[in-house]
């Protein structure tokens, strides 16, 4: 009877292990090697990828700016006379670049053909930065009249402009939203206000460029991924020292590692639209996963408690405890 409730406790241990590990796997997210042609990410200087998931490869040994779908077959190309820096990915039908030395923002479609040009020689001092806040307006940073201009392009009018005292050197980056002006440079990123008063201020490495998600503001480093926390601190949400370039979109991280192009897919709750970072080499994040509102009963008027877990771990948690109490009764049915 003894060794009978051993090998049950056993085995109610065992199961109770696996579930553990099913539960701690939902939280997860694995890593998964694309099939890329790694001749296509050699010399890569920056990568992209739109939430389609399609990758745009720039590199700045041939000015070239390339578009593949997600295996590796080629949508579109540029071949460029100057840099250019990509601003973003996000709306692929009209994706702008900015190019210091022509001193011009182009828009390119979904085939990266140019559909819209324009240049700043005519009209400003010297351009060192420029931001595109949506497909009418331009925020820029004139180095000669020492100004932030927001200037809206489809009419050719300036709507506003402010004296901007800070350094240029080693910009990487512009981005304007919400009446906050956010600076990067290769070493640190600092925001603004409209006055140029200087509400935040940290250290960066190997910065390279601005996303935004909604109301996030995320920094893009050559090895990792930063959230802005308002006024606070810039949190870790991936890295990877052994990256070359590193980029996300809505649902995904990705990494070009040794030639390779990985990527790391973000789990979603099923009730929210919040993401929850995985945690795959090196992986940090601040997030927590959003609570959905609360819901009344329509029968008595009262509040529901709002749910806390993802479909996958209440599966996991219920077998989970049902083996728990199991275990418990056998211990005192042999004790």
């Amino acid at each position: 009877m003894v060794a009978f409730l051993r090998s049950a406790i056993f085995v109610i241990t065992l199961r109770i292990f696996y579930l553990l590990s099913v539960l701690l796997f939902c939280s997860l997210s694995a890593q998964k090697k694309l099939a890329f042609d790694t001749l296509k990410l050699k010399d890569a200087d920056d990568l992209h990828a739109d939430d389609y998931g399609n990758l745009y490869i720039y590199k700045n040994k041939d000015f070239s700016f390339t578009k593949y779908d997600s295996l590796g077959k080629q949508l579109g190309k540029m071949m460029l006379t100057v840099p250019y820096k990509v601003q973003s990915v996000q709306n692929p039908l009209s994706v702008p670049l900015f190019s210091e030395n022509a001193q011009e923002m182009k828009f390119v479609d979904q085939n990266l053909n140019e559909i819209q040009r324009v240049d700043f020689r005519q009209k400003f001092g010297f351009i060192k930065m420029a931001y595109a806040e949506d497909l009418q307006q331009l925020w820029l940073l004139d180095e000669s009249s020492k100004r932030l201009i927001q200037y809206n392009f489809r009419n050719d009018t300036t709507i506003n402009s402010y004296p901007f005292d800070g350094s240029f050197d080693e910009l990487t980056d512009l981005l304007v939203y919400e009446n906050k002006v956010y600076i990067l440079t290769k070493k640190n990123i600092r925001v603004y206000n409209l006055k140029f008063e200087k509400i935040f201020e940290a250290a960066t490495e190997n910065a390279k460029r601005f996303r935004r998600e909604n109301e996030a503001i995320l920094v893009i480093t050559a090895q990792a991924i930063l959230k802005y926390i308002p006024e606070k601190e810039l949190a870790t949400v991936f890295t990877d020292p052994g990256a070359q370039i590193v980029d996300k979109n809505i649902l995904s991280f990705f990494e070009i590692k040794a030639n390779n192009l990985y990527l790391y897919t973000l789990k979603q709750p099923d009730d929210t639209q919040e993401q929850k970072e995985p945690e795959p080499l090196k992986i940090n994040t601040d997030q927590q996963p959003v609570q959905p509102a609360e819901k009344t009963s329509g029968e008595t008027g009262e509040k529901k408690e709002p749910e806390q877990q993802s479909a996958a771990e209440q599966q996991a948690e219920d077998p989970l405890r049902k083996l728990m109490e199991e275990s418990a009764e056998v211990q005192a049915t042999g004790v």
